[in-house]
């Protein structure tokens, strides 16, 4: 993740994205998060096998993109836009949740 360049930035949460290489829903979630002004530490869980069990722990899924707002789960591309179009998404990005 890059370093905070507004004040703002230091209060916002760590958004933690697990993704594997093969995986549209990976790039359309990375694609929407830039779109925000959103930076992101990726995790490839097909290179890392630990890290696959920690996010299967974490998510309780297996399916990837599995994306973390700090300590909140938000599940998949598809559930990170629909928590966005119900007007969750944003409060979580700026830390106010």
């Amino acid at each position: 993740m890059n370093s905070p360049s507004h004040p703002d930035d230091a209060r916002r949460p760590e958004i933690t994205l697990y993704s594997s290489a093969i995986c549209p829903y990976c790039v359309a979630a990375k694609n929407f998060l830039k779109s925000k002004g959103q930076t992101w530490r990726e995790v490839r869980i097909d290179l890392d096998p630990e890290a696959r069990e920690r996010m299967i722990a974490l998510a309780k899924r297996t399916s990837v993109p599995q994306i973390f707002i700090g300590d909140t789960h938000v599940g998949g591309y598809d559930d990170m836009i629909a928590l966005h179009r119900a007007g969750g998404l944003e409060p979580l990005l700026e830390g106010a949740a």
